[in-house]
């Protein structure tokens, strides 16, 4: 009988590489994807986990295991999907997550489909997230990571069941240092790779730089002011900002100065106290649910509203059409739209949407 087939994205890293290990431990016919969206973006190369290197230890992990391995160019596809959008929500003042469309419209997407072009039933990634399916409803369900340091169901819940259905997360049970010790035991030669926390097309995390070279006309100047509409500076594009920003704002007085608002049609950053930055609302676009199908009345939930925020109660419902609102128990800092707002009921995903405004 012949084995299944299961594909794994492959980055090079200690995470996706000891997911492609468990799977071949487990009996599966593996193979190896690793994405090559290494490119030349107005002449500034930009890698990490989509480098040279990362393909090369990608492809050592391969020979290690004995397993196929490809490597799939997808510059263009993810030139358009990300880091065009990318750069347009900065343009328009928000603030960006890049990890969760890259999930969304590349791995879950493009690469899934290849994946199933080659044979292969599932998709695995080397995430710290769980699948599960809902006996009653049927529904396939999104759980956290059993490693709460590591989860990344925040990441994640723009899947829909269908990417669900076929998705294999084979470190959901597994600690970040088990995961390390699994590596090294079966001598995987990335076992103590460091780990990658930026964004993988933008170098040491110089955002501002990287927005200059590729849309330098987002440098346009405009004023600052405060909460009352008082002009107190200048800044050098609403693009290097976000909000709860607090250095090379320009501005100094006897207290704190913090950028609570970004108005894009107006060119103008406003900046406001600490207090300022407090709110207990906000309304959310581009809404996916999916432990429960629709959103019918209030629904008491945890929320958060950036990756490494903790989770606070709320309640959610559904403001029109097209978007929610979350209504929280005690005020959040910095709500900022362009993140995220995820909901949970315990360790389930509900679902989640982009954030569009606040109070």
């Amino acid at each position: 009988m012949s084995k299944e087939i299961v594909a794994v994205a492959m980055s090079g890293g200690v995470d996706s590489s000891t997911a492609a290990a468990l799977l071949v431990e487990q009996g599966f016919e593996v193979i190896g994807i690793t994405m090559c969206l290494l490119n030349k973006y107005d002449d500034r190369s930009y890698g990490s986990c989509c480098s040279i290197e990362a393909i090369e230890d990608a492809r050592r992990v391969a020979d290690r295991l004995n397993i196929r391995h490809v490597v799939l160019p997808m510059q263009d596809a993810f030139k358009r999907f990300v880091i065009e959008d990318f750069i347009n929500q900065y343009r328009n003042g928000k603030t960006p997550n890049p990890c969760i469309r890259c999930n969304q419209f590349i791995k879950f997407d493009m690469l899934l489909r290849h994946a199933e072009a080659v044979g292969a039933k599932k998709l695995a990634t080397g995430h710290y997230a769980r699948i599960s399916k809902d006996p009653e409803t049927g529904r396939y369900l999104l759980l956290r990571g059993h490693d709460k340091r590591k989860d990344q169901s925040y990441a994640l819940f723009r899947l829909t069941q269908e990417q669900l259905s076929k998705a294999l997360f084979p470190l959901g049970n597994m600690t970040k240092k088990e995961t390390r010790e699994y590596a090294s035991a079966i001598g995987l030669p990335v076992a103590e790779r460091r780990e990658s926390q930026e964004i993988c097309f933008v170098s040491d995390k110089d955002y501002q730089s990287f927005l200059i070279k590729v849309a330098p006309e987002l440098s346009n100047p405009g004023r600052i002011i405060d909460t009352h509409g008082k002009n107190v500076g200048t800044h050098k594009g609403i693009a290097f900002y976000t909000i709860g920003q607090r250095k090379r704002l320009g501005v100094y007085g006897p207290k704190p100065s913090y950028v609570v608002r970004i108005d894009k049609d107006a060119n103008t950053i406003v900046i406001g106290s600490e207090e300022d930055l407090y709110s207990s609302r906000l309304l959310a676009d581009e809404i996916n649910l999916i432990s429960i199908e629709k959103l019918t009345g209030e629904l008491a939930v945890t929320a958060k509203i950036r990756y490494n925020a903790l989770d606070s109660r709320a309640v959610v419902r559904k403001f029109n059409e097209n978007m929610i609102e979350v209504l929280f128990e005690k005020p959040q800092r910095a709500i900022t739209p362009g993140q995220a707002v995820v909901l949970y009921d315990g360790e389930r995903v509900v679902g989640g949407g982009t954030i569009v405004s606040s109070g």
